[in-house]
Formats: C-alpha cells, structure tokens, sequence
C-alpha cells in the first residue's frame, strides 16, 4: 500500500499505520489528563512514563517521550526544584540510557517478520493512561502472588529433590548392609567344620584330587568359583576371591551370583594358583563406600604402608602371606602400545624376564620399600580403578615370605 504519514512520521504497512492511530489517540488524552505547562503535572507524567505504566507502539510514542524529557530538562534548567530531587537520579540514569538507545535505533528498522519496529519503545497495547492508587496496589498484590508461585513450585522441586536423595541414600544404606550381611555370612561359614568333603576335579597333569583347605570346604560347595581369600589386617579388605573363565562376569556379580554393582574379587582369568604362576592379579571396584578395593589407595601414603606392609591371601589349596614392595599408578593401554604392561605379567619364563618387570614396576613405584624379588618367588598384585586419569588403575605388589 501507498506510505502514509501521522505527525509528520512515515508507516508503510497497514499494520503499523494502525498502531500510529493508537498511539496518536494515547497521546491527544494524556494531553486532555495532563497539562504539560504545569511543572507538578510534567513530574507526575513522567514518573507514570519512568514506571513503565505508559506504553507506546510506534515512534509517536517516542517522540511524545522525547516531548516531556525536553520539559523536564528545562524545567531543572528553570530551577524548578519541586519533586525534582526524588527523580534526579532517575532522570540522570534515563540520560544515559535514551543516548545509547538514540545511538543504536534506527526508525523503519524490520524485524524478523519484516515489520518495522523502533528500538527501546514497547510494544504493548494494553495501556492504562492514569494508574490509581488502588490499581498500583493491586499489581503489587499480583507480582506478591506470582512470587508465592514461584516460591511453591521452588519448594515443590527442592522437596523432589530431597525426596530422591533421600531414596538414593537408603538404598545406598541398605546394599551395603546385605554386603556387610553376606560378608559376615560367608566369614562364619569359612570357619564352619565342613559339612562335607568337596571333590576337585583333577586336571591332566594330576595323579591325586586336590586337597581343599577345611575352613574353604563349605564355601567351596556352596560356589565352586571361590579361588582363595584376601585379608589385609586393621582394613576392610576381608573378602573372598573368585574366578571364573572371563575377566568380565565377578565385575557386578557376587559371590551368591546375584547382580551387585559392588561386584566381587576376582583372579585373573589367565592365573593358575594350582601350578602357581608367577604372578597372580586380583581385580577389585574401588568403591566410594570403601567396600571392596576402596580402600586400597591409602597405600599412596608411605605410611599407610608402614601400619600394613603385610596381605593375607590363601588360595582354597594353601595359605599365603605377602610382603607389600610397589605401588605405583598405571593405565590400561592399547593392544598395540610397546610397553611395560603389569596387568599381562602373570609368568615370566625366565630370570631375565622375572628381573625386567621387576625394574619396570620399581621404576613406577610412589616410594621404595626396601622389599626386593627373585626369580624363585610368588607374587601377588592388586589391582583397582584410579580416577586420576582415564583409565587410571592403583597397583599394589607383594611378594609370598610365608
């Protein structure tokens, strides 16, 4: 359509024409409510405008705007003091403000839907020319509301929140006590007189059935998995050890087979404590409750070590003390990585071998423990996740001395 102007000012759709009219008829009755002559009314004005309880939709509304702050500057000018010190730092701020708004609006500027708009006027149509006393309460009685609102859906979401923790919690509590439950269960078992006399299948190479220790016979018939125990004194370490054919099954099953994201200890798969490798790897979660491998860090502290340089580890065929000789951080590295990999030393075929872990692993240890290795011994390494870095493990290697 044809451009059409009002007051001077141009609006190229029939949409913001419109709006025009609006504006123009606010104004012609603030100019009936308000004389602009009389100073008392101009502050009054424009404290209504400063409050946001006047609002325009197009350029009219602004040049009407930039009328009564011209009046109010003369009037200051004027020595006009009436009232004027209460808005004399709202006058000074909006100073600042409608320069930078000057600055960067540009009248005829479109918007995302192609119509125009000019910056810092607002856009609302729902305008209240003269505000009562009683209207004024009534906003404050609704933001009041809208507050109490949003202060019970806060409350409501806390509460939730609180309520999940709460949930979470207990049953944090209540799986740590079937753990502490069962452990306790399958330590009075362990020290149980057999109640029968377990058979072991015999390999190829044995002539004889393996002879179970008594205080493993009970625990053995009720999960042929069990391997041995593992016992660190003035810890929490007190734990059976199992075994199965994968590395994977003992990570979130116990020792009764149920699912248990606190898993179990479990032997290498790779391990024969029948015919004794070299090394035999124990896994274990490094758990936030201390459970399991959790506490098996404070080995990073020399004396931590100090109170508990020995381990109690038996295999269900013979009993074993070792004598604590590195700890040392490592990670699990690719296949391919040329390196020195603790988790794949579980034989060494000869001396030579035997001595080049040995100085890997003293190389990587915290701090020396005087305790060294030979070829002839039997060793025993613990292993947990270390979350200092990805794929981070905590190594602890003794060496048998019982």
């Amino acid at each position: 359509m044809a451009v059409r102007e009002i007051a001077g000012r141009r609006f190229t759709t029939e949409e913001d024409y419109q709006a025009g009219l609006r504006d123009q008829k606010k104004i012609e009755e603030i100019r009936k409510q308000y004389n602009l002559n009389n100073s008392a009314q101009v502050f009054e004005l424009y404290r209504q405008m400063e409050a946001g309880l006047i609002h325009f939709e197009t350029i009219l509304g602004t040049d009407f705007d930039d009328e009564v702050y011209e009046k109010i500057e003369n009037l200051k000018k004027k020595g006009i003091a009436e009232n004027s010190n209460k808005i004399k730092g709202t006058v000074d701020k909006r100073t600042n403000s409608r320069t930078n708004n000057r600055t960067n609006a540009t009248y005829g500027r479109k918007n995302g839907n192609g119509k125009h708009q000019e910056l810092g006027v607002a856009q609302k149509k729902d305008v209240h020319i003269f505000v009562s006393e009683e209207e004024i309460k009534a906003a404050a009685m609704q933001k009041m509301h809208r507050n109490a609102i949003i202060r019970r859906v806060i409350s409501m979401i806390a509460a939730g929140v609180a309520v999940l923790c709460l949930g979470y919690f207990f049953i944090y509590s209540k799986n740590l006590q079937e753990l502490d439950k069962s452990t306790d269960m399958l330590t009075v078992l362990k020290h149980k007189n057999p109640v029968a006399e377990p058979v072991v299948h015999l390999t190829e190479e044995d002539d004889e059935p393996l002879e179970i220790l008594d205080e493993y016979k009970n625990l053995y018939i009720k999960n042929k998995s069990i391997i041995g125990w593992l016992k660190i004194d003035d810890t929490n370490i007190d734990y059976p050890v199992m075994q199965t054919s994968n590395n994977e099954y003992f990570l979130n099953h116990n020792f009764e087979g149920e699912e248990d994201k606190n898993g179990s200890l479990f032997m290498d798969k790779d391990c024969d404590a029948i015919h004794r490798s070299t090394n035999l790897i124990v896994y274990g979660h490094h758990m936030k409750s201390g459970k399991m491998f959790g506490s098996l860090n404070k080995y990073s502290d020399i004396s931590y070590y100090e109170k508990h340089p020995f381990i109690q580890f038996d295999t269900i065929y013979e009993k074993g003390v070792y004598q604590v000789m590195y700890v040392f951080r490592d990670k699990v590295r690719n296949e391919d990585t040329i390196s020195f990999k603790y988790y794949q030393f579980i034989d060494a075929n000869s001396a030579d071998e035997f001595n080049s872990n040995m100085q890997e692993m003293a190389k990587m240890s915290l701090y020396h423990t005087g305790v060294e290795a030979t070829y002839s011994d039997q060793l025993l390494t613990l292993s947990t996740c270390d979350h200092t870095e990805e794929d981070g493990r905590f190594v602890v290697v003794a060496k048998r001395v019982e």
